[in-house]
């Protein structure tokens, strides 16, 4: 790293020059696969926020990588190369970074490229989900030694290709499998449900949110059209209702205001029961015509998707 020495007493100015300069040139990971993508991380000194950088990627063997400009901002930049399929397993991969304006250059280390994995099979062990369901995600996989550390990526799938992160869990490669459990939580904000006057006027509705899974290995990636398959986000409410002395109001005319602004209407069974599917989240009115109303806020509904809302007519 470069060094100043102050010569003159402390009372005095004295006008230094810092030079620029580079601290690393480095791979974010310690091998590659042919088909699939490394990141690399270079430091700078004193180059200034701004100052253009070009990254070109080599191998060993002759292969090129690509390039990469860009600027650097903080004194780091970091980046994504590409490696080509033809990049014999066995070749060695690396980097060279020039900063013209700055009159630095420099070069990474080596980092060697092996065969793409193979992924396929990848599924969920079910189609639809509610929250707190348990769920589990696998996909076969060769061509990857057994305890190669994998990160499964769960997205919430949109329609123009937007698609969000919902989390991010770490797995391990086992007899050529990897599986994970995840237990589901709904993660949509309830604010962007369409209000009722939205849906008057543009006839808006409550769409279930889906969701796939994308599978990284060290850079390799598999599962971004949706391989896994969409997972579906499916909600309901049951519906009890008895008198003080615990007998079921059989026949009971019921009006469900949901979320939306829409509203469902139906009858209690001979039981005094009731199922309605397809419920968004959020706050949620149940209308007895006959006889009473009930609100149930959000916090409710989220906590007992899957238990009876047992109403008591007092």
């Amino acid at each position: 790293m470069p060094e100043s020495e102050f010569k003159k007493p402390i009372d005095s100015e004295e006008e230094i020059k810092l030079d620029s300069a580079l601290i690393y040139a480095d791979w974010a990971q310690g091998s590659a696969f042919s088909g699939g993508s490394a990141k690399f991380e270079v430091g700078t000194v004193f180059v200034g926020n701004g100052a253009k950088i070009e990254v070109s990627g080599k191998s060993e063997g002759g292969k090129d990588l690509g390039k990469v400009k860009s600027v650097i901002n903080a004194n780091k930049f970091i980046g994504i190369l590409d490696i080509p399929e033809d990049v014999e397993p066995g070749d060695e991969i690396y980097f060279e970074v020039k900063l013209s304006a700055n009159s630095i250059d420099g070069e990474s280390s080596r980092i060697p490229v092996y065969p793409a994995p193979l992924i396929t099979n990848m599924a969920w062990s079910a189609q639809e989900a509610r929250r707190g369901d348990v769920l589990k995600l696998t996909a076969d996989v060769e061509k990857v030694e057994a305890g190669t550390e994998a990160l499964v990526t769960i997205l919430e799938y949109d329609n123009d290709g937007a698609h969000d992160k919902i989390v991010e869990i770490p797995a391990e490669i086992k007899d050529m499998k990897l599986e994970i459990e995840w237990e589901y939580e709904y993660h949509e904000d309830v604010d962007e449900l369409p209000t009722s006057e939205e849906v008057d006027r543009y006839g808006a509705s409550y769409n279930p949110p889906e969701y796939f899974f994308v599978i990284d290995i060290k850079g390799f990636r598999a599962g971004t059209e949706q391989e896994s398959g969409l997972l579906t986000f499916k909600d309901y409410i049951e519906i009890v209702l008895r008198d003080a002395g615990g007998v079921p109001k059989a026949d009971e005319r019921y009006v469900v205001h949901l979320p939306d602004g829409s509203t469902r209407e139906g009858s209690l069974d001979a039981e005094g029961k009731a199922i309605e599917e397809g419920i968004p989240p959020g706050h949620i009115k149940i209308e007895f015509p006959d006889m009473m109303q009930i609100d149930l806020p959000e916090d409710r509904i989220e906590q007992e998707e899957d238990r009876v809302a047992d109403q008591v007519a007092r």
